[in-house]
C-alpha cells in the first residue's frame, strides 16, 4: 500500500546506502554493485503501476513469464486484477470438471447391553458367559461421487448398503441437477433397490428474495403395494444476520410439519424446533459452544420431547489433526435407554458408531459413557495422537527447509552483505541520534523464542539485527508495517516455517525501552508502554 512518494524516499535512501561509489574496499563494492541492482530493479517494477499490479499478483514469476493475458501493455491495474480474477474461474471451472468429490458414511452399530444388564444367576453355568457379549447388530455404508458435465450440470451417483439383525439390503440412486440461474437450480433423481421398488424424484432450489428460499421435493416410490407418492416442501428466511428460520410440510409416509429457528454465531450454535406429525411429534432443544481454540472444541446439549419419549444428549468434538475431527455423544432418554454415539470425520468420510449400552436408566451406564471416552481420548491424545502431529510437523518443515535452503542461503548471504556496508551509515546514525536524546537501538535480535516451560527443549533460532533497524531509525523513530520482517534489509528467515518474533532493546532520551513483537505485526517506536521500570 506503499504511495509513490514512500516509494522514492526508501529507493533513495537505499541507493545511498548500497552505491558502489560510497565503499572502498573491492569486496564490499561487489557486495554493495549487486544489492544496488536489486534495489534498482525493484523500483522499476513497482514505480510503473502495470508492473506493480502484476508482481503484486503473481510475485516475481509474473514479471518473468512471457505471453501472458495480463502483460498487455494497455491495461490499467484494476483491468489486471479483473483479468486474473477472470483466469482463476476458468481454472476452478477445469479443477471442477477433474474432480468427483467422493463423500461416505460407515455406521456399525453395537450392542453392548450385556455390560450392564446381565442375568448373572441364570447363567452361571453357561460356558463362556463369565465374559460380557459384545456384538455387532446392524451397519450402514452409504457413498456418493459427482461428476460435472458442464460449468451448470452435474450428475451424481449415489449408493448405500443396510443390514440389521441379519437382514438387509440396498439401493443405487442417480441424480442429474441443473443450475437454472444465479437463483436457482433443478434436479431429477432415478433409483432402484431390493427393498423398494423405483424412484423417480424431482427437486427445486428457488430464491425467492435475497433473504427467502424455497426448496421442493417430490418423488414417486413404486412397490409391491402400489405406488407411494411423496412431498417436501421448505421454505427458509434469514431473520437476521446470524439467525435462519425454517417451516416444514412433509406429505405422504410420515407426514408432518415442521418450523425451527436456527442461530450461528462465531461462538454458538443454538436450535430450538417443534414438529406435529404422524407418528413423530416432538419439541427440541439444542445449544452448541464453539471454543475459540486451535483445536475447534464445541460442547453440546439437547433436550428433545414428544410422543416417543425424552431424550437428552450431550457431548463434545475436537480437531485431532489437519483433517480429522472427532467427537462423542451421550444420549440418557425414556425408554431408550442410554447409547454412547462416536463419530470421527476425515476429510469427506465419516465414521459413526452408536453403542446402545443398556435399555434402562442406569448411573453406572451414564457414568461409564461420560467419563470412558474422556479418559480414552485424553490418554490417546498424549501418548499417540501429539507426538504423531509433532512428528509430522517436523517432516514437513524439514521438507520445507530442504527445498528453501538454497534460497534462504542466498538471502543469508544478501543479508550479511547489507549489514556489512551498513555499518558506516549506521555508525553516522547514532551519533546523530546521540546528540539530541533520540533513539538508540542497543539490541535486537529476530528469530524463534522459547519462553514458555514446555518448550524448554526446543532450540532457540534468532539472528542479531541491531545494525539493521538502527539502520531503519529516522528522526527518532522507527516504523514497520504488518508485513514478514524476513524481506526487510538485513534480515533472513532463520527458521522457515515456524512462528517468529522480533525483540528489540532500545534507549530513548536517556532511558531503556525494550519491545517483543511478532514476525507480522506493526510496529511503532519509541511508545511510553515499552519502558523498562527502573525499580524493576
Amino acid at each position: 500500500q506503499a504511495s509513490q512518494e514512500e516509494l522514492k524516499a526508501a529507493y533513495r535512501r537505499l541507493c545511498m546506502l548500497y552505491h558502489p561509489d560510497k565503499h572502498r574496499d573491492p569486496e564490499l563494492k561487489t557486495q554493495a554493485e549487486r544489492l544496488f541492482n536489486l534495489v534498482h530493479q525493484a523500483y522499476e517494477v513497482l514505480s510503473d503501476p502495470q508492473t506493480r499490479a502484476i508482481y503484486d499478483i503473481y510475485g516475481r514469476r509474473g514479471l518473468e513469464m512471457e505471453g501472458w493475458e495480463v502483460v498487455e501493455r494497455k491495461r490499467t491495474a484494476a483491468e489486471i486484477r479483473e483479468e486474473f480474477e477472470r483466469l482463476q474461474r476458468e481454472r476452478e471451472e477445469r479443477r471442477l470438471q477433474q474432480r468427483t468429490n467422493p463423500k461416505g458414511t460407515i455406521s456399525v452399530g453395537i450392542d453392548a447391553t450385556d455390560l450392564f444388564d446381565r442375568y448373572d444367576e441364570e447363567y452361571e453355568d453357561v460356558p463362556g458367559s463369565s465374559f460380557p457379549q459384545i456384538e455387532i447388530n446392524k451397519m450402514h455404508i452409504s457413498q456418493s461421487i459427482e461428476a460435472p458435465l458442464t460449468s451448470t450440470d452435474t450428475a451424481i451417483l449415489s449408493g448405500n448398503l443396510s443390514t440389521q439383525n441379519g437382514n438387509g439390503g440396498g439401493s443405487i440412486n442417480l441424480a442429474l441437477r441443473r443450475v437454472t440461474s444465479a437463483k436457482g437450480w433443478g434436479e431429477l433423481e432415478f433409483g432402484a433397490g431390493d427393498l423398494h421398488g423405483p424412484l423417480f424424484g424431482l427437486k427445486i432450489f428457488r430464491n425467492l428474495t435475497p433473504r427467502c428460499f424455497i426448496t421442493t421435493n417430490c418423488a414417486l416410490q413404486f412397490s409391491s403395494r402400489g405406488v407411494r407418492p411423496g412431498l417436501t416442501t421448505v421454505l427458509a428466511r434469514n431473520l437476521d444476520k446470524n439467525t435462519m428460520g425454517y417451516l416444514q410440510w412433509r406429505w405422504g409416509i410420515q407426514s408432518a410439519m415442521n418450523t425451527s429457528i436456527v442461530r450461528d454465531t462465531k461462538t454458538s450454535h443454538f436450535t430450538v424446533a417443534m414438529q406435529l406429525g404422524i407418528p413423530h411429534s416432538f419439541v427440541m432443544v439444542s445449544y452448541q459452544h464453539k471454543f475459540q481454540d486451535e483445536d475447534q472444541t464445541r460442547v453440546k446439549g439437547s433436550l428433545k420431547a414428544g410422543f416417543f419419549g425424552t431424550i437428552v444428549e450431550y457431548g463434545a468434538e475436537r480437531k485431532i489433526s489437519r483433517h480429522s475431527v472427532l467427537g462423542a455423544t451421550v444420549s440418557v432418554g425414556v425408554p431408550q435407554g442410554v447409547s454412547l454415539k462416536i463419530k470421527l470425520n476425515r476429510a469427506s468420510q465419516t465414521y459413526f458408531f452408536p453403542v446402545h449400552l443398556t435399555d434402562q436408566l442406569l448411573p453406572s451406564a451414564v457414568f461409564y459413557a461420560t467419563v470412558g471416552p474422556l479418559v480414552v481420548y485424553f490418554a490417546m491424545h498424549r501418548l499417540v495422537i501429539k507426538p504423531y502431529l509433532r512428528a509430522q510437523k517436523e517432516r514437513e518443515l524439514e521438507k520445507q527447509r530442504e527445498s528453501t535452503a538454497s534460497d534462504i542461503l542466498q538471502k543469508k548471504q544478501e543479508a550479511e552483505a547489507a549489514v556489512r556496508l551498513m555499518q558506516e551509515s549506521v555508525r553516522r546514525i547514532i551519533e546523530a541520534e546521540e546528540a539530541k536524546m533520540g533513539l538508540i537501538v542497543v539490541n535486537a535480535w529476530y528469530g524463534k523464542f522459547v519462553n514458555d516451560n514446555s518448550r524448554k527443549n526446543e532450540k532457540v533460532k534468532v539472528i542479531d539485527v541491531t545494525v539493521p533497524l538502527q539502520c531503519l531509525v529516522k528522526d527518532s523513530k522507527l516504523i514497520l508495517t504488518e508485513a514478514s520482517k524476513a524481506g526487510l534489509p538485513g534480515f533472513y528467515d532463520p527458521c522457515v516455517g515456524e512462528e517468529k518474533s522480533l525483540k528489540v532493546l532500545y534507549q530513548f532520551r536517556g532511558v531503556l525501552h525494550q519491545v517483543m513483537s511478532a514476525d507480522n505485526e506493526a510496529l511503532r517506536i519509541p511508545k511510553q508502554s515499552h519502558r523498562i521500570d527502573a525499580d524493576g
